[in-house]
């Protein structure tokens, strides 16, 4: 409340947030949604998902939404990780391709948990996006 007055403060306009819509918006969502792909936008909680969305751009996470890590700057879930999703390669690949992207951006969670950090599947996953993005030029 305004010390002066009863009317509560009011926010800048550029302070404010807009709500999420459109149509990459949703035609995005759903392709996450259907192939059970996350992004660090809304794992991470990232005001300027809207806006990035409706841009057609999104950030791809690997090896689920959990972390293995609890680091103060971010705001992806820590805890113990569900069982690595073998067809998130092939899922990631579909939808860069459905997508029609020329670049892709992946990120992942920490997996402590894996032998390997991970490493198998970034591999694989940056295999199936180079063959889906390339193969017409190889055939």
């Amino acid at each position: 409340m305004n010390a002066n007055s009863d009317l509560p403060i009011r926010k800048p306009e550029w302070l404010k947030i807009k709500l999420p819509k459109g149509d990459n918006y949703l035609n995005i969502k759903g392709i996450l949604e259907n192939n059970n792909l996350h992004t660090i936008c809304s794992s991470g909680k990232c005001p300027n998902m809207g806006e990035c969305w409706n841009a057609g751009t999104a950030t791809f996470m690997i090896l689920g939404d959990i972390c293995t890590r609890s680091c103060k700057f971010c705001a992806t879930t820590t805890g113990k990780p569900l069982p690595v999703d073998e067809n998130e390669p092939d899922n990631i690949a579909l939808s860069v391709k459905h997508l029609k992207l020329k670049h892709v951006v992946i990120m992942s969670v920490d997996r402590d948990d894996l032998s390997d950090g991970g490493a198998a599947i970034w591999a694989e996953t940056v295999r199936r996006i180079h063959h889906s993005m390339f193969k017409t030029l190889w055939n």
